[in-house]
């Protein structure tokens, strides 16, 4: 790993940190600054030359911020002559804009994905994209992981004899049955229709649901609209427990303080894709590492060895 150079943003540098020890090797230092005019400047301060440059950054709240950072931190290491670029982006939050349902509106994902190739970005990792077709946005190579192995080894410490697992929605149905044959469960998924971004409504759950363990499980939770609307479905079917569980957790206004205070809802279990602040978990919050899965992606890609072959997508 001496060719390597591993550099991260100020979007989650924890989990940057987290992912070199594993590696073992160091965290370069970046720099980001900003001018009078709020313009931002990027030094990535250790050498890049004919290295394998690799720039941790989730896109988190605040998004553009980091996403310009990012850019940035692409430029800067194309115009230090890095050898080969790898963006490891724990969570893409433009790519819930993968499809144009109205007139008029812009495909955010493919748009962000062309920028950071423009930027100098020569390879994607990623984590959990939310639909299959984001990965055809980038005209570089992605490797897609998933936190399913991780979340089901968390699960496995539970008896999963009566246990289903429920997707709030058909579209996330494939990965929920993926994860339900990793930990042996049944599986079902709620009818959902979307009104606006905060807005939902499950008309019923197909599965078997009633006297069972039910672990609610989707890609993110962001304000917990569709969660909480489910869990209204769920409790009118009588199970026997509720657990929730997500890849990226992003709890935006209040999501975990509103779900960690339904009285029937015993756990809430996530990964460390997106940083959650100390002040804001609970006593029902679980946070799971996703790092060593990311260093083992990213010594696989440097050492030019199948990524795949460890983190196949789901249902495959």
């Amino acid at each position: 790993m001496r060719d390597i150079a591993v550099f991260s943003g100020s979007a989650h540098p924890e989990l940057a940190a987290e992912v070199c020890e594993h590696l073992g090797v160091p965290l370069r230092p970046t720099q980001v600054s900003r001018f009078a005019n709020d313009c931002l400047e990027v030094q990535l301060q250790a050498n890049c030359r004919e290295r394998d440059v690799f720039l941790i950054q989730p896109l988190v709240t605040p998004v553009q911020e980091h996403l310009v950072e990012l850019l940035m931190m692409c430029d800067a290491a194309r115009g230090a002559s890095a050898g080969r670029i790898s963006v490891v982006m724990p969570h893409y939050a433009y790519a819930r804009s993968d499809k144009k349902d109205m007139p008029r509106i812009s495909l955010g994902g493919r748009l962000v994905a062309d920028l950071l190739v423009a930027a100098g970005a020569s390879r994607v990792l990623a984590m959990t994209l939310h639909s299959p077709q984001v990965h055809g946005f980038f005209s570089v190579p992605v490797d897609h992981l998933h936190a399913l192995r991780e979340l089901a080894e968390h699960f496995r410490q539970y008896d999963l004899s009566r246990t289903t697992v429920v997707s709030p929605d058909l579209g996330n149905a494939k990965e929920a049955a993926h994860f339900a044959r990793l930990i042996g469960a049944e599986v079902a998924a709620g009818a959902k229709q979307r009104f606006a971004d905060d807005r939902v409504r499950i008309s019923s759950v197909i599965g078997k649901v009633s006297g069972r363990d039910v672990i609610v499980l989707d890609d993110e939770i962001a304000k917990g609209s569709t969660v909480l609307e489910l869990l209204e479905r769920l409790r009118e079917l009588g199970p026997r427990s509720i657990r929730v569980a997500c890849t990226h957790g992003l709890f935006a206004a209040g999501a975990l303080k509103r779900l960690s205070e339904q009285p029937d809802v015993l756990e809430i279990v996530c990964t460390n894709t997106v940083p959650i602040p100390e002040e804001e978990r609970t006593e029902k919050l679980r946070v799971l590492s996703i790092a060593p899965a990311l260093a083992e992606a990213v010594r696989r890609i440097h050492n030019g060895e199948s990524v795949s072959a460890l983190f196949d997508a789901p249902g495959t």
